[in-house]
């Protein structure tokens, strides 16, 4: 379908575009921007006070499959992202089994062609059946089809290993992504640290479990010297001003990783530790949230560029398994589906940040950071003229409650149940389809897959 979205705002943070114009897609790319680029038959759509945007990306998103499909699946992941205004999510690879051989990348992959409805790119574990024992070939994983690989949930706890980490990852070109966690401080801790867990009687995690952990990574990068001034190190996940103060030292030693990026979630800018109080086990992530003085740290660092990508960390759970309490209920919550309410709620319209940084946050800034493209290497988050038609209609006014029976995601565990949010996702186009509109999704079986599902 060949349209124009006309009447809109269309704010494209990387091209420093913010104008009330018109878009126009032709064969699923973004055709031009202002009047008509060239003599065509289109279809007109009014978005008339609306936000057009590059498609949001989402570099932290748990699909659980293969083999944890109880609590999501690939289908109902990617429906739960475009219901948010995702067109791409990075898949983690805390699955059954993991993904830590390329032969377990390319079926992925395969499934992912199958049955996504939305582009999703493959982040590899970086050790073997994420034992941090033996560590993956990342050349061959890369070749495979990653575009990073992860510690996440698993977290390396030596320097030793850590080095062997930096070595490994050399050369790559991709990101390595940490989970900043040292068990030391960590322990059994089921939330932070502090009051609100002393008056509940459960037991806390430290912040310097975050700020620690990154310390050691700081080290093994000395130790390994050349091989680690190579890799880029993303760190997953800030929750404290600990670790904020940590990368600030890490960014300023010698020798250090070539880049050192960050993201923060919606759940670590908008709460606290004082949420578990009300939501139990669906406010438990890891890491937990914090004390009010870590999230104005990391609404700080949000705001002067220190965290330059809000990530989701969405975690689905089967309320079963959620139902086990504060001690036994596994860490996460889900994440796609109010993520843009929230970030526009907590950000924009208290005026912290202007729209165009937060979505640059959820937009350009991941894709440059990951170096996501669509297939022939074309740039993803951005609306220039030849790139992929992936575009969020967004609708600025949107008043809604947070109703997880209403998900499209399998995971109701979330800490924002029952808030009303201002701001969502009108619409969600995918390389010049919608796969959303007027904030509905069509029936499942009138969905086919995601035939562009990678990079």
């Amino acid at each position: 379908m060949d349209f124009v979205l006309r009447g809109g705002t269309v704010i494209d943070p990387g091209a420093g575009v913010e104008a009330q114009t018109d878009l126009w897609v032709k064969d699923g790319v973004v055709a031009g921007i202002g009047p008509e680029p060239l003599r065509a038959d289109w279809e007109t759509v009014d978005v008339s006070g609306l936000v057009v945007a590059p498609g949001l990306i989402d570099v932290h998103v748990h699909l659980r499959e293969p083999g944890q499909t109880h609590k999501e699946t690939i289908a109902t992941g990617t429906a739960a992202a475009v219901a948010g205004g995702f067109t791409t999510v990075c898949c983690m690879p805390n699955t059954t089994p993991a993904i830590d051989r390329p032969e377990r990348v390319r079926e992925l992959r395969d499934c992912i062609d199958r049955d996504a409805g939305c582009r999703v790119c493959v982040i590899g574990a970086v050790s073997l059946d994420n034992l941090n024992e033996q560590f993956v070939d990342a050349g061959e994983m890369v070749a495979a089809g990653c575009v990073a690989l992860t510690d996440d949930a698993f977290p390396v706890q030596t320097q030793d290993k850590m080095a062997s980490v930096f070595s490994g990852m050399s050369g790559t070109h991709v990101p390595f992504i940490a989970h900043c966690e040292d068990k030391r401080y960590a322990g059994k801790g089921v939330m932070n640290a502090g009051a609100a867990g002393q008056h509940l009687g459960l037991p806390g995690q430290d912040s310097r479990s975050e700020s620690e952990s990154l310390l050691a990574w700081m080290t093994a990068a000395e130790a390994v010297g050349d091989p680690a001034q190579q890799v880029h190190l993303h760190i997953a996940h800030v929750s404290s001003a600990r670790l904020l103060e940590a990368v600030a030292q890490a960014r300023s030693q010698a020798p250090s990783p070539a880049r050192i990026t960050l993201e923060t979630a919606p759940h670590y800018f908008a709460l606290t530790a004082e949420a578990v109080r009300e939501f139990g086990p669906n406010a438990k992530m890891n890491p937990p949230l914090r004390t009010e003085a870590d999230r104005a740290a990391v609404r700080a660092a949000l705001k002067d560029g220190r965290i330059p990508i809000i990530a989701t960390d969405h975690a689905p759970h089967a309320p079963d398994e959620k139902a086990q309490g504060m001690i036994d209920g596994p860490f996460g919550i889900v994440g796609l589906e109010t993520a843009l309410g929230v970030a526009l709620t907590e950000l924009v319209h208290t005026g912290e940040l202007p729209l165009a940084d937060v979505l640059a946050r959820m937009t350009c800034n991941p894709a440059a950071s990951f170096s996501l493209s669509a297939p022939g290497e074309i740039p993803l988050g951005t609306l220039r003229v030849g790139a992929p038609a992936d575009i969020t209609i967004i609708d600025l006014r949107k008043a809604w409650v947070v109703d997880p029976a209403r998900f499209q995601s399998k995971g109701r565990n979330t800490p924002f149940a029952g808030a009303t949010l201002q701001g969502r996702a009108w619409g969600t186009v995918i390389a010049g389809d919608f796969r959303m509109r007027e904030y509905e999704l069509p029936p499942p079986d009138a969905v086919g897959p995601c035939t562009d599902g990678h990079p």
